[in-house]
């Protein structure tokens, strides 16, 4: 009801729909594999889930975006932990 009133989609869509609890430890997706609605949840033992500034609007996010999301890692300014070298 959240995702067809509140931000006027389509949850048959096929795309994921993500919602994060007040205090930031708890994420839930909703999404339509085909057969039914899959409710998949997520609670971290320690930090937060970085969650997009939208002011009440919903925020599109890459495949990348939502999978570091959904790890607890800050996916708007990941950190390379090794870089590249250039021949030369």
């Amino acid at each position: 009801a959240l995702v067809q009133d509140h931000l006027a989609r389509d949850p048959f869509s096929g795309q994921a729909f993500v919602f994060r609890g007040r205090q930031g430890h708890l994420i839930k997706v909703l999404w339509w594999d085909g057969q039914g609605l899959c409710l998949f949840a997520k609670r971290l033992e320690k930090g937060r889930f970085v969650w997009p500034a939208t002011a009440g609007a919903a925020a599109a996010l890459t495949p990348a975006q939502l999978a570091m999301l959904l790890e607890g890692i800050d996916w708007r300014a990941p950190l390379r932990t090794d870089w590249p070298t250039i021949a030369g």
